[in-house]
């Protein structure tokens, strides 16, 4: 698959076949995610590949109603950035493990994979980021499911390039 039509074709999906990926498979993905573009290349990324005692842990924290959305997927990934002590290292260290999530969404999508970036609420509490062992100095970025897909999903309307591109003089 050209990265253009990886672009233009990727979906966020919603319902998976309940098959866990292959271990194999998913480090090939996030693999694929550490070659983002990073400023400085401090690889501030990481990336913790949810097995079922640490999706418990999280799905209690998360609560009765919260944890229903936990179970879309059968494969979890939690991205997080390393913090730094320099807000504009932060910055690009943030932007550039966004770069990575979406790198491993593409690689998932070239393989014929469903892929949904979420952020869920609970990984906003000190009791979500203690499910999964994520310290104070790093800070979440994304849950990724993924899996393999259960429907097709059509293109969501896009406005038109015209709205969203300014040439300066």
């Amino acid at each position: 698959m050209d990265v253009e039509s990886a672009i233009r074709g990727r979906r966020t999906h919603k319902a998976f076949a309940s098959d866990p990926l292959p271990r194999e498979l998913v480090d090939e993905l996030l693999e694929l995610g550490r070659w983002a573009p990073n400023h400085h290349v401090t690889n501030p990324w990481r990336f913790r590949v949810l097995g079922p005692a640490a999706l418990a842990s999280l799905k209690e924290a998360a609560g009765p109603e919260a944890a229903s959305k936990l179970d879309r997927a059968p494969t979890l990934v939690a991205a997080t950035v390393v913090r730094s002590q320099d807000p504009v290292q932060d910055q690009e260290d943030l932007c550039a493990t966004a770069c990575a999530v979406y790198a491993v969404l593409l690689a998932a999508h070239g393989r014929g994979l469903a892929g949904y970036w979420r952020t869920p609420g609970v990984l906003r509490t000190p009791a979500g980021l203690e499910a999964l062992g994520i310290p104070p100095s790093e800070q979440f970025v994304a849950l990724i499911h993924l899996g393999w897909p259960r429907q097709d999903r059509e293109p969501p309307e896009r406005l038109p390039t015209a709205d969203v591109v300014t040439y300066l003089p």
